[in-house]
């Protein structure tokens, strides 16, 4: 199997014939090899630099035994474990020998591949600014919103005081109006976001250039329970953002609001 950065790059294809050469301290020896198949992983580090053969094949012209490799990979159900496990790892088998002359190491997949995880623990940053300023654009267009609203109704706030209601429950009555405005906007957020997750997760129609970001489109991962906590973190935030600006109401005085026009 070749990768379709070098199949382009040689123009192959399935089926094609290659040479390959083979080289060691001793000679070259040259193989003639058949193209079962080409695969893609977008990282290029990667593309320009492996094939997979069958491990017999490997085995032969490395002059291995049946059992013999160059490495074990270890793969971890949780991320969160790996630097544990490779300590655990690196104490057990590091500088050992084995019986065929080879010196075992331990090496992660964050020290096997630096760039790719300074890339993306730069895009999580980039996820957290965007959250915060999103959630801090809301939260002023609420505020605005809700002054808006006060100075439109500040003659039926003065009607409303003269009739003995007092600061507190009229602060309640737009709050509770606030409350309503920012639930009915987050529902139709999250109808219409789902939606384009939905469309992108099975047609990915927002594409990217695999050279650069390593995929060929923006993947979708849906975790309900960021999802659920991050809806209901942004209604929070957004409540207490209108406190404070309610407490205008109590500076509105009867006399003068009711002849405001």
């Amino acid at each position: 199997m070749i990768s379709q950065t070098n199949a382009q790059k040689l123009k192959l294809k399935v089926g094609d014939k290659i040479y390959t050469y083979f080289v060691d301290d001793d000679n070259i020896r040259a193989r003639r090899l058949t193209i079962a198949g080409i695969y893609q992983t977008n990282f290029t580090a990667y593309d320009q630099l492996f094939l997979i053969s069958d491990l017999y094949t490997v085995n032969r012209l490395n002059k291995w035994e049946p059992e013999q490799v160059s490495g074990v990979e270890i793969q971890l159900k949780n991320y969160d474990e790996l630097e544990e496990i490779k300590d655990y790892v690196h104490e057990k088998v590091d500088v050992q020998t084995d019986k065929y002359g080879g010196i075992y190491f331990t090496q992660s997949i964050e020290e096997l591949h630096p760039e790719i995880f300074a890339w993306l623990g730069l895009l999580d940053m980039n996820v957290w600014v965007i959250l915060i300023l999103m959630i801090g654009v809301a939260g002023f267009t609420m505020i605005s919103g809700l002054l808006i609203i006060i100075l439109e109704r500040t003659n039926m706030i003065g009607i409303l005081k003269a009739l003995g209601a007092n600061n507190w429950s009229i602060r309640n009555i737009f709050l509770n109006f606030s409350v309503f405005l920012i639930g009915k906007g987050m529902l139709y957020g999250n109808i219409i976001g789902l939606l384009l997750c939905y469309i992108q997760y099975q047609f990915h129609v927002i594409k990217l250039d695999p050279s650069t970001y390593y995929v060929g489109y923006v993947p979708i991962e849906m975790n309900w329970g960021i999802y659920i906590l991050l809806n209901i973190c942004t209604f929070i935030v957004s409540v207490l953002m209108l406190i404070g600006p309610s407490y205008l109401i109590a500076h509105i005085h009867p006399a003068k609001s009711i002849r405001y026009e």
